[in-house]
C-alpha cells in the first residue's frame, strides 16, 4: 500500500500491485475503454475487483458513488480514485491520464481526417451513416437514465420542467444544473423519498485527520495546473485570442459536466453553435459520432470542438498547428478539474458518502440531465432528418418550424436500421457503428449526395 498521507488507510481485503503492473492494466483499461461510462464501469469492476482483487466490492461502490456526485467524466475520476486508492496521488495520476490518452490520440486522428478528407465519398458517406447511430445512441441513453434515475413523480416533473425550460425557453444548462441541485438539496431535507432515496442510518465514520490540509494543498495544486495554459495563452497572444476563449469556455464547461457528453451536447450547442459561431450543429453531430468510436470518455467529443474551432481561426499560427493547439487546450481544461475533484475531495468521502442532501442534490441532477438530453435528441433528429427548419420565436418561446417535404429520406431509412441494429438485435456500441459507416458509404456511392 502507497505510504502517501493522501491516500485511504487501507483497501479491505484486496490485494496491493506494485506500481508497474498497475501501470500496465491502466495502460490496457485506457485502450480498451470502448463503450461509453457504463460499459466503462462494468469493464473496470471485472479487472479490478473482479479478476486482480486489487479492491474489494464495498470500497469500488464507494468510489462509483462518490464520482457519481462529481462534474466530468464518472469513469475517468473513477479510475483516477482507485489509482489514488492503490498507490496515492501518483497512482491517481497515472490511472486518470492513461484513461485520457489513449483516447485522446485517436481522436485527434480523426480530427485531421475529418478536416482533410471532407468531400471524399468514401469519409461523406461513414460521417452520414455515423449520424443515423448517434440519433439512436442519444435515444437509448435517455431511456437507459430515465430508467435508472426517474423513480418518482417529482424527478419525473423535473426532468420534464428541464426540457421545457431548455427547448421551449432556451435556458442556459448551468442554470438549470444549478436549479435542479438546489430542489434536489430542498427536498432531501424533509422528504427524501420523493427523490427515491434513503436517508442514511448506518454508522458515520469520524472525519479523516488532516484532510482539511490535503485538501487545499490539492485545491491550490490543480488549480494552478488547470489555469496555466489559459494564463500562458493570454501572455502570449491576448485575452481576445481562440485558445483563451476555448480554454475559458470549456473550463466552465467542466464545472457544469453532469451527465456526461450527452448532456454537455446540449450546452455546446447554445454556446458553441449559435453564440460563438465555432461550428455547424451537423459538425458536432459528427464529432460525437466519432467520439463514440474511440477508447476513452466520451466528452473527448469536446475535443474535437476545440480542434475545428482553432483551425479556422488560426493566426499566427497555421491551421493544422492552432488546431493542434485547440484540441489540447480543451482537453486540458475540461480533465484537468476531475483531478482536483478528486484529489482534494477524496478525503471527505465518508462524509459525502453519508450526506442525504449531497444524494438528493444528485439525483435531482440526474432527472434534469435526462430531460437535457431528450432536448439534445430532439434537436438532432430534426436536423439530421430535416433540410430546411426554421427557428421561430414567439415571446419568450422559441419552436422550430419544420418543412416536412425537406425530410431527407435516406437519414431517415438509415436512422430506422440502426434503431432495429440497437433495439431489436441488442448490437454493441462500436459493432453497430461500424455497420451504419459501412452503409452510409454504400448509400453515397451508389445514389450520390
Amino acid at each position: 500500500m502507497s505510504t502517501d498521507p493522501a491516500s485511504p488507510a487501507g483497501t479491505g481485503d484486496a490485494t496491493t500491485p506494485t506500481f508497474n503492473e498497475a501501470f500496465k492494466v491502466w495502460f490496457k483499461i485506457g485502450c480498451l475503454s470502448f463503450g461509453g461510462p457504463a460499459g466503462q464501469i462494468a469493464m473496470m469492476h471485472r479487472i479490478l475487483v473482479e479478476e486482480k482483487k486489487w479492491i474489494d466490492e464495498a470500497r469500488y461502490l464507494h468510489a462509483l458513488n462518490y464520482c457519481m456526485l462529481l462534474p466530468g467524466p464518472e469513469a475517468q475520476q473513477l479510475a483516477t480514485y482507485v489509482g489514488w486508492l492503490l498507490h496515492g496521488v501518483r497512482g491517481g495520476l497515472t490511472a486518470g491520464l492513461l484513461f485520457i490518452v489513449p483516447g485522446a490520440l485517436v481522436m485527434l486522428g480523426l480530427s485531421l481526417i475529418y478536416v482533410l478528407a471532407t468531400g471524399v465519398p468514401v469519409v461523406d458517406g461513414a460521417l452520414f451513416g455515423i449520424k443515423a447511430a448517434v440519433l439512436v445512441v442519444v435515444v437509448e441513453a435517455i431511456l437507459r437514465i430515465g430508467k435508472r434515475s426517474l423513480k418518482t413523480g417529482l424527478l419525473i416533473g423535473i426532468a420534464a420542467t428541464a426540457f421545457i425550460g431548455i427547448f421551449f425557453l432556451q435556458i442556459p444548462f448551468p442554470l438549470i444544473v444549478i436549479a435542479a441541485a438546489l430542489i434536489g438539496f430542498l427536498v432531501a431535507r424533509v422528504a427524501p423519498r420523493q427523490l427515491g432515496i434513503k436517508p442514511f442510518d448506518g454508522p458515520r465514520a469520524p472525519p479523516r485527520p488532516g484532510r482539511w490540509r490535503v485538501a487545499a494543498k490539492a485545491t491550490a495544486t490543480w488549480f494552478a495546473i488547470w489555469w496555466a495554459p489559459v494564463a500562458i495563452v493570454v501572455l502570449m497572444l491576448g485575452p481576445n485570442h481562440v485558445l483563451v476563449s476555448l480554454g475559458v469556455f470549456f473550463s466552465k464547461l467542466a464545472v457544469v459536466s453532469f451527465g456526461g457528453a450527452y448532456a454537455l451536447m446540449a450546452y455546446m450547442a447554445q454556446e458553441a453553435v449559435e453564440a460563438q459561431g465555432w461550428l455547424k450543429l451537423a459538425e458536432m453531430v459528427d464529432g460525437l459520432g466519432l467520439a463514440e468510436t474511440t477508447p476513452g470518455p466520451l466528452i473527448l467529443v469536446t475535443q474535437f470542438v476545440g480542434f475545428l474551432a482553432a483551425y479556422r481561426d488560426a493566426a499566427p499560427f497555421t491551421p493544422l498547428v492552432a488546431a493542434m493547439l485547440g484540441a489540447a487546450m480543451t482537453t486540458w481544461t475540461v480533465f484537468a478539474p476531475s483531478f482536483l475533484w478528486i484529489f482534494a475531495g477524496a478525503p471527505f468521502i465518508e462524509d459525502l458518502r453519508s450526506n442525504t442532501r449531497l444524494a438528493g442534490a444528485l439525483a435531482a441532477i440526474t432527472a434534469a440531465v435526462t430531460g437535457v438530453i431528450l432536448n439534445l435528441a430532439v434537436w438532432f433528429t430534426l436536423h439530421v432528418l430535416f433540410r430546411n427548419i426554421t427557428e421561430v420565436e414567439t415571446g419568450p418561446l422559441r419552436w422550430f418550424a419544420i418543412e416536412w417535404a425537406s425530410l431527407d429520406v435516406r437519414a431517415a431509412v438509415l436512422a430506422a436500421i440502426a434503431a432495429a441494429l440497437v433495439f431489436a438485435l441488442h448490437r454493441g456500441l462500436i459493432e453497430t457503428i461500424a455497420i451504419m459507416a459501412a452503409l452510409g458509404i454504400a448509400v453515397r456511392l451508389t445514389l450520390g449526395a
